[in-house]
């Protein structure tokens, strides 16, 4: 299967939103290696700084999958991306307020609350609905929105 096969159509604001939900990704992952170099220092106890390391790599992976996802166009990474978008501005208000950083926190704040911004936009909600031209998201949600076009076109398929 090539990458082209893998590619759906999705508004330019999904898009945008996994390009924008990598940064968070990249930044995890670069904070886990960081953990993990640190774990070489003398007096450190190997055992927490391995295990904490392994958990930031990994929710970064995570995250960069929701990110790879939204890129392509794929609604099941919708909900994790606002997931992480909220966790994101979670992250940065507790850097900007509790912990007296707002140099960093405040810019985190700000990506966050852009994910959430570009993955509720109309063009959004309608893509993960699936709703169709001339249709309220009222109409395509009590059609069963992605579900119910998809079923609807494997009856179109079937009919000779």
């Amino acid at each position: 299967m090539s990458i082209s096969d893998k590619i759906r159509p999705a508004p330019r604001e999904v898009r945008l939103a996994g390009l924008v939900t990598a940064l968070p990704g990249l930044g995890l992952l670069v904070f886990g290696i960081v953990v993990l170099a640190a774990s070489g220092s003398a007096g450190t106890p190997k055992n927490n700084v391995w295990a904490e390391g392994a958990f930031y790599i990994l929710f970064a992976l995570a995250v960069l999958g929701c990110a790879v996802g939204l890129g392509l166009g794929h609604t099941w990474a919708r909900s994790p991306g606002v997931v992480m978008a909220l966790i994101t501005v979670g992250i940065g208000w507790y850097m900007a307020a509790p912990s007296g950083h707002p140099g960093p926190g405040v810019p985190i704040i700000l990506v966050g609350l852009l994910i959430l911004v570009l993955l509720f936009r109309q063009p959004s909600r309608a893509w993960a609905l699936g709703q169709q031209e001339g249709e309220t998201e009222e109409e395509a949600a009590e059609r069963g929105g992605l579900e119910g076009r998809a079923a609807r076109r494997e009856k179109e398929q079937d009919k000779p």
